[in-house]
């Protein structure tokens, strides 16, 4: 098969930019409830009712998240936090809501580190003459994303992102892939997508015409998983060895 020349390299962000983590997701929600509930962490004068209250409604939260992933898995319909949150009957005009964010947002930290490869990584792909994008499966905001790249100091080197927090469906749909490549104004058959996930990063954009690097690092949870047939353009087993692959293509 003869592919066209490449103009852009795009890149899944969780499991991919980031190192992959096991996370406790409910431990996610109970931060949250907790907040809301104004019970300190490992307080010991906590009330048997006001826990319980508070991992209700911690339960209530992830049960809407994972019905929402469900559903993305499915119908390739996306998500947002916030409507997440008003699925679960939390009201964001709780005087504690921020404070509960912010708690949510701390418990994330360590999990949101920029892979150390990624700045090296993609200042030699646009030293190449190649545009640098993101395209995440997320309910986070944009804000979020831009500020966690802002902080690990690579954002100053993308040329485009998209979030599915702000767009109608999740990757694999193929509506997601060519809506990050208008913003980086390149055609589809002229971009490689990186990712972690078989189903959404490899199969998701050769629906499009993209080249797939596959990335096989990431633990994916079987309840996550989707069966798929698809096979990579190339396997990277860590981000760098994506210029060497890159090169490959590039070569005359």
């Amino acid at each position: 098969m003869t592919h066209a020349p490449i103009d852009a390299v795009i890149f899944d962000w969780g499991g991919t930019l980031t190192p992959w983590h096991a996370v406790d997701l409910g431990e996610q929600w109970r931060v949250f409830a907790r907040e809301i509930h104004g019970i300190p962490v490992d307080s010991p004068d906590v009330s048997v009712g006001d826990l319980d209250a508070a991992h209700a409604l911690a339960d209530r939260i992830l049960a809407a998240e994972d019905r929402a992933w469900a559903l993305g898995r499915a119908d390739h319909r996306s998500a947002h936090l916030d409507d997440i949150l008003e699925a679960a009957g939390c009201d964001p005009a709780h005087d504690k809501h921020l404070l509960a964010l912010a708690a949510y947002r701390r418990f994330w930290e360590p999990h949101t580190e920029t892979d150390p490869q990624v700045r090296p990584l993609w200042e030699g792909l646009r030293a190449r003459g190649l545009k640098v994008g993101v395209l995440s499966n997320t309910i986070w905001s944009r804000a979020y994303h831009r500020e966690i790249f802002a902080r690990d100091g690579v954002l100053d080197l993308l040329d485009a992102d998209l979030y599915t927090s702000e767009i109608a469906h999740v990757k694999p749909h193929p509506k997601a892939f060519r809506a990050v490549c208008r913003a980086l104004a390149v055609a589809p058959e002229r971009c490689v997508y990186v990712g972690d996930r078989m189903f959404e990063d490899v199969h998701g954009p050769h629906q499009v015409g993209m080249r797939a690097i596959w990335i096989p690092h990431s633990d994916i949870p079987a309840g996550q998983r989707v069966d798929v047939t698809a096979i990579p353009d190339a396997t990277a087993h860590e981000l760098l060895d994506v210029l060497a692959i890159v090169d490959g293509w590039l070569a005359p």
